[in-house]
């Protein structure tokens, strides 16, 4: 892979930041936290933040750089009832239901993620996407693939996430 790789990696993470600004734009705290008319659906705010935290984790582990949930203290800020390492990853309807957090804060969360992942992205050389990360799988998995499985992660996400703001939306009339 080359520099234009990493321009389109760069290229996508933009997307999903500027969806996750759309997805949040203009939202109360009770659209936020709407988990649909089953009171189990994933909500807005979660689903940002659980793919901003993905985000987060896989990028700071292949930068080999310390998490800007910890190191920017988002996770003081956010006050979530989790363990300080939670991503939602695996978590049960009812720990997603004890999740609240504003707009503005998730923004500013996924804000300060998308630059280090850009920062990381940008100084990437040639040949080090080839590099192995994940011996564990068969085929060993390389930076590019864990790069662009993150990449396909968060789009699902921020996709989910539009998709329940559209419930929201219809549901207010």
């Amino acid at each position: 892979m080359t520099a234009t790789s990493a321009k389109l990696l760069i290229d996508g993470f933009e997307r999903v930041r500027e969806a996750v600004a759309e997805t949040l734009a203009g939202l109360s705290q009770e659209e936020l936290d709407w988990r649909g008319a089953d009171g189990h659906t994933n909500p807005i705010g979660w689903l940002v933040w659980h793919l901003t935290r993905v985000q987060d984790l896989q990028v700071a582990d292949l930068a080999e750089l310390p998490e800007v949930w910890q190191a920017q203290e988002w996770q003081a800020r956010f006050a979530l009832p989790y363990p300080p390492d939670a991503s939602g990853y695996g978590a049960s309807s009812a720990q997603v239901g004890a999740f609240s957090a504003p707009a503005e804060l998730l923004a500013g969360y996924h804000e300060a993620v998308h630059r280090q992942s850009v920062d990381y992205l940008a100084a990437l050389k040639q040949g080090e996407f080839d590099r192995i990360v994940d011996e564990g799988w068969d085929p060993p998995v390389t930076l590019a693939v864990r790069l662009v499985s993150t990449l396909a992660d968060d789009l699902q996400h921020v996709g989910q996430a539009a998709l329940v703001r559209g419930a929201v939306r219809r549901r207010r009339g």
